[in-house]
Parts: structure tokens; C-alpha cells; sequence
């Protein structure tokens, strides 16, 4: 295909992860645990949301669709990074690094809405316990989880329908392990300013006004807790809050660290390295930060067990 004098490409190569021949074996062995753990620690939330009734709540159904999203984000890069570990082909057609950029940005836009959903229902169940259940009705959280669907919807496939509309010349390799939208747009060779100007405005959007918002829930129930200031209230308050507090800062902590205080001396190696910090380890641990710090999680995953152990020793 040709536009003007430009040939449009067909293909992108990835040059994966900087590291050594010698050490591809070791680090494809560690990412393929991690992406396992991932896969598996995730499943076990939702399944567990699922069969626990005590877990029918709005917390749990926003914790089930955070799982699922993770769960989706990590299998939008890892695998791809698996195989060109593996089989060391770099290739990936142009459509197919569409494809991928467009979940990549659905997955972590939905994750940031999700996290402000849960942000939010912490401040309710903290400062109106007793009007709790009415607030976070079923029809609010339903809301909350279609509009946060829509919005990633919308957002994902704007980037996406810029970007099929910049023509690529001849330089088709992408210092990175995924199709990263600004590592696309400096492949670009027309002009990139509407896209520039989407991403800033959109990304207040994504980014920022969702930082805030959580930002704003814990300034009042912090400020709830000190009018009434109690050990015990802390406790409490800090076991419904503490999970989500840390899955907050390892989120928001890489992305703002990576996307909106980028250093001039930025390196390639130092943006990949963060990248993975978001899109492998941050999926991977949160389960973990949930199960180990939540007592409802906990016992949820006790309750199961011992069913299907008593289910199993009946059909003996």
C-alpha cells in the first residue's frame, strides 16, 4: 500500500525485554510463574465471589470485576511476550498491535474507574454505615459498573481509531514488550497533534480525576475516624481500607511515576522496567494483597473448601 510517497507498513517487531541471551531462559521461566499466578490467583477471587453468599456485596462485585480485569490485562501482553521470548519472533501485524493497544487501554482505564468505584463504597460503609445498603443500592452499583464499561469503551476505541489514521513509514520497530501507545505515536511520520491533545485531555480523565476522587474518599474517612477516634475504629477502618489502599498505590504509583513524571533522562530500559511493574507484577499481587489481608476473603476460601472437602468425603 502507498499514501503519497510513504509506504504504509504492515507489521511491527517488539523488541521485547533488555536483557542477556543467557538469562532468556531464566526470565521466560519467571514471567510464565508470574503470568500462572496471575491467571490462577485471580480465578480464585472471582470463583470464590461467586459461590460465597457472604460475598454478595457491592465491595465484592467491584473486587470480582478488578480480578477480571486483571485477570484480561496481563493475557493482553504476557502472552505475546511469552512467545517472542520463546520462538524469538518479534513480529506482530499491524492490525494485531491495534488490537492489542485497544485492550491494553480498556483493561487499565476499567481497572482505574473500578478502583474509584471501591473508593467510593469504603467511604460510604465508613462514614454512613447505617444508611449503607440503601446508598449502595444494586441499581447504583450496576450503574457504576456499566458506566465505567462504557466510558473504558469509548476512550480505548478513540485512541485506537486515532492511531489507525497515522501513517507509519519505514521504521517499524517498537523498543518495548507491548504495543505502547506513545512508543507508536514516535513511529509515527504524520502529524500526531490531535492525538497528543486527546491523550492529555482524556488522560485528566483516566488518570487524574480518578486519583482525586479516591484522594477525596480517604481525606473523609480519615477525617470521620479522628471525630470519633477510637483504637478500635482504626483497626476496623484500616482492615476495610488497607487491601485497597496498597492495590492503589502500586497502580497509580507506577502509571503517574511513568506517564506524568516523565524525566528527560527517562531510559528505555527504566520505562520498561515500570511497565512490567503495572502490567505484570501489579495483576499478580493483588490477589495476594486481598486474600492475606482480608478476613472476609479468608474465610470465604474456608467455607469452600471445607464444602467441597465434606462433598468429597460423602461420594466415598
Amino acid at each position: 500500500m502507498k499514501m503519497g510517497n510513504q509506504t504504509v507498513i504492515s507489521e511491527f517487531l517488539l523488541l521485547g525485554l533488555p536483557i542477556e541471551p543467557g538469562q532468556q531462559d531464566l526470565l521466560y521461566a519467571l514471567f510464565l510463574a508470574m503470568y500462572l499466578t496471575t491467571v490462577l490467583g485471580n480465578l480464585l477471587i472471582i470463583v470464590l465471589i461467586h459461590l460465597d453468599s457472604h460475598l454478595h456485596t457491592p465491595m465484592y462485585l467491584f473486587l470480582s470485576n478488578l480480578s477480571f480485569s486483571d485477570l484480561c490485562f496481563s493475557s493482553v501482553t504476557i502472552p505475546k511476550l511469552l512467545q517472542n521470548m520463546q520462538n524469538q519472533d518479534l513480529s506482530i501485524p499491524y492490525a494485531g498491535c491495534l488490537a492489542q493497544m485497544y485492550f491494553f487501554l480498556l483493561f487499565a482505564d476499567l481497572e482505574s474507574f473500578l478502583l474509584v468505584a471501591m473508593a467510593y463504597d469504603r467511604y460510604v460503609a465508613i462514614c454512613f454505615p447505617l444508611h449503607y445498603t440503601t446508598i449502595m443500592s444494586p441499581k447504583l452499583c450496576l450503574s457504576l459498573m456499566m458506566l465505567s464499561w462504557v466510558l473504558t469503551t469509548f476512550i480505548s476505541l478513540l485512541h485506537t481509531l486515532l492511531m489507525a489514521w497515522l501513517t507509519f513509514c519505514a521504521d517499524n520497530v517498537i523498543p518495548h514488550f507491548f504495543c505502547d501507545m506513545s512508543a507508536l505515536l514516535k513511529l509515527a511520520c504524520s502529524d500526531i497533534q490531535i492525538n497528543e491533545i486527546v491523550i492529555f485531555i482524556l488522560g485528566g480523565i483516566v488518570i487524574i480525576v480518578p486519583f482525586l476522587l479516591i484522594s477525596s474518599s480517604y481525606a473523609r474517612i480519615v477525617s470521620s475516624i479522628l471525630k470519633v477516634p477510637s483504637a478500635r475504629g482504626i483497626r476496623k477502618a484500616f482492615s476495610t481500607c488497607g487491601s485497597h489502599l496498597s492495590v492503589v498505590s502500586l497502580f497509580y504509583g507506577t502509571i503517574i511515576g511513568l506517564y506524568l513524571c516523565p524525566s528527560a533522562n527517562n531510559s528505555t530500559v527504566k520505562e520498561t522496567i515500570m511497565a512490567v511493574m503495572y502490567t505484570v507484577v501489579t495483576p499478580m499481587l493483588n490477589p495476594f494483597i486481598y486474600s492475606l489481608r482480608n478476613q472476609d476473603i479468608k474465610g470465604a476460601l474456608g467455607r469452600v473448601f471445607s464444602k467441597w472437602t465434606n462433598q468429597f468425603s460423602l461420594g466415598q
